[in-house]
This record gives structure tokens, sequence and C-alpha cells, in this order.
């Protein structure tokens, strides 16, 4: 039997991530398997403490409900390996004290960060924007394109490194001048989680506001 992508727990991962929290027959449409399958998996991911089950009332007769969704090691999980970023950006950091250079530090890691990356192939924006997605899910981190008024939004649906944003969101502007370098277009952030967003995105800057 071949094996897809739906196959697996980190696509479950991923899709409670995108929606928040999602009921066993939501799973059951998604997936296409049954809701043993389903249960069975939920399982797994909870014995691992990736998520987490809450009871929702009814407000009627018959038996409460339960929504699954991620917990804190679930969100956080698919985004420690990004040992590019880890290795430049440290470096960079601790080297200096100022903070007044901070913009041009960024420009300079994400400059190098891009270089790492190579050459991201398309005829258009979106093309890049797929080809790029499409990278940083071989690494384990997922993310998508989706459209927003007829217009390509590069998503990240799980941050790629956590624990280094929660002491300093100028992270979120050095991904963005990132993104800007390997997609050859000047990106701006739309949405950013650490600013209560559920996702971080990112748009060309000449794209309506």
């Amino acid at each position: 039997m071949i094996s897809t992508a739906t196959d697996s727990d980190e696509y479950v991962v991923n899709l409670l991530r995108k929606r928040g929290g999602v009921s066993i027959h939501e799973l059951v449409d998604e997936l296409g398997v049954t809701a043993t399958a389903v249960r069975q998996r939920l399982g797994r991911l909870m014995d691992e403490g990736l998520v987490t089950r809450e009871e929702v009332s009814s407000n009627g007769r018959g038996r409460p409900s339960h929504r699954y969704q991620l917990t804190e090691k679930g969100r956080r999980s698919g985004g420690n390996n990004y040992a590019d970023l880890v290795d430049v950006l440290w470096a960079e950091i601790r080297a200096i004290d100022d903070p007044e250079i901070r913009v041009g530090l960024l420009k300079r890691i994400a400059k190098q960060l891009a270089e790492r990356s190579g050459e991201v192939a398309g005829d258009t924006l979106e093309e890049k924007m797929h080809r790029l997605a499409a990278m940083m899910q071989e690494r384990h981190i997922p993310f998508e394109v989706v459209q927003s008024e007829g217009l390509p939004v590069l998503t990240a649906m799980a941050c790629p490194y956590p624990e280094l944003v929660e002491h300093d969101h100028s992270i979120c502007a050095m991904e963005r001048m990132l993104f800007s370098e390997v997609l050859g277009e000047t990106m701006r952030l739309t949405g950013c989680r650490p600013q209560g967003d559920s996702c971080c995105s990112f748009q060309a800057s000449n794209a309506p506001r």
C-alpha cells in the first residue's frame, strides 16, 4: 500500500495548527479513515504530550463531545531543527552589544541565510513561494501558500525557532528580510504569532493592504 501525507501523525499535528481544534468527526472526514483509526492516532499524540482533549457541552440531550487541540509542546514541535538559523543568528548577535546596529545585523543574517537556502526557482512570485514552502516542509517546518483576495500569502503554521522568538521578536523581522532575499521581492509581515495571530504570514509589500 502506498503511503500518503494523510497517513502520518505529522499531518494531524499540522491540521491542528491550522484549525486550532477539531472533533473526531472532522478528522474522519479529513483523513478518510474510520473513527477507530482516528482515536488511535490521537491516543498516540496525547501519549506523546502533543495533543490534549477538552469536553464540549452538547447544550441538550446526549453525551458531551470532545475537541482535540495542540498542547504547548505540540505547538512548539517541528520548529526546533532550524540549525542554520541558530548557527548564524547567535554567532552574530553574541559578537556585538550595541542595539542600535540591530537592523544592519538582521540584514546581514538574512543575506547569509538566503545564500544557504540557494536559489528558489519560479517564473512568478507565487511559484517561488510554493517552492520555498516545499523547502521548509522538507525540514519538517510546516509552511503553506494560501490566497488572500486573489494574492498569494506565505504562511508559517509553526515558528521555526519558538524558543528564540520568546526572547526577541525582532527575529520575525529577520525572517521577513530572509524571505525577501530568497524570493527576490520585498515582503511584509501581515500576521505575527508572537503578537497574537494564529500564524505568521508574509505578503508582497506592493500588495493592497
